[in-house]
């Protein structure tokens, strides 16, 4: 009888043990850097070596490819002094389709630990990923993105500006998107080239190359109803025409007046304006133009 009580019990403590295992939280393999950290994607980790894994699919010849993207932006997400980040992944799965994602990874005292990720969608154009720069919005993160217009094939180059407004859980690193309530908001259908005088804020190259301007506000854009257009800079006065049809845009004849200002950005500023593409206007209030080759995007507000 004491034998029977024995295996019993030996029973009942093996069936408690996997039980927690099973409902015990997971140990998070912490990383040197954020590109060797581990990430969760659709339920299954992800380790990246310098930005990079590779995974076999069974029975086939292709891989299932994570990749590194950009787009970083860091800020402290958990309120403990230090500096984590957010960044995108991209992630081919043996198909056509190149889905991409965002994810984040805290920076411990250990190591560098990464969140479960969250899909924007495939093969979507990304533009900016910024923190919210409102009081009210403490450790929002905006992801700003193209995709493309309702029925539209993949083959179509994304023209429609979204910005999602999420915000990391530290305790269960998931990414919760923030409700908005578009006070102050803007329509990107609404939004039209000539509603206003723009503001060049930035240039984002894909190269994670940045260029800002020295002096805030110095450089503006204004486009006019007789398709030319003017600009200002931290030196001379530019003009120009411009020609725009469905989301293509261009600049052409410009010229500019002629005074010489020592550390002035205004050729680079010009050289943008010549390389622009193509546009598109975010939640955000912002016009965006997107430079040839997919090299990079000026930012407007």
């Amino acid at each position: 009888m004491k034998k029977i009580y024995i295996i019993f019990g030996i029973v009942v403590i093996l069936i408690i043990v996997a039980v927690w295992h099973k409902n015990s939280p997971k140990i998070v393999p912490l990383a040197a850097s954020y590109k060797d950290a581990t990430y969760i994607i659709d339920g299954k980790s992800v380790t990246l070596k310098n930005g990079l894994s590779e995974t076999e699919i069974p029975d086939s010849d292709a891989k299932v490819v994570t990749r590194y993207f950009g787009n970083e932006v860091k800020h402290d997400l958990d309120d403990d002094g230090r500096k984590d980040i957010a960044f995108l992944l991209t992630q081919e799965t043996g198909g056509s389709g190149t889905f991409f994602y965002v994810v984040a990874a805290l920076n411990t005292t250990k190591g560098y630990v990464g969140s479960q990720a969250l899909l924007l969608g495939d093969r979507i154009a990304p533009q900016t990923t910024v923190m919210d720069e409102r009081d009210d919005r403490k450790n929002v993160i905006v992801v700003n993105y193209a995709v493309r217009l309702p029925g539209e094939p993949f083959t179509a180059r994304p023209s429609l500006g979204k910005s999602i407004w999420i915000k990391l859980d530290p305790k269960t690193m998931q990414f919760g998107e923030v409700a908005q309530s578009f006070e102050g908001e803007s329509d990107p259908s609404k939004m039209t080239l000539g509603m206003k005088t723009w503001n060049w804020v930035r240039t984002t190259y894909n190269d994670d190359m940045e260029i800002k301007p020295k002096v805030e506000n110095k450089f503006t854009l204004t486009f006019k109803g007789d398709k030319t257009f003017s600009a200002s800079t931290d030196c001379n006065g530019i003009g120009g025409e411009y020609a725009a049809s469905g989301t293509k845009i261009s600049f052409d004849k410009m010229i500019s007046t002629k005074m010489y200002c020592e550390g002035s950005q205004e050729s680079s500023f010009s050289k943008m304006l010549g390389e622009a593409e193509s546009y598109h206007f975010t939640s955000k209030g912002e016009l965006i133009l997107e430079l040839k080759l997919d090299s990079g995007s000026m930012i407007f507000r």
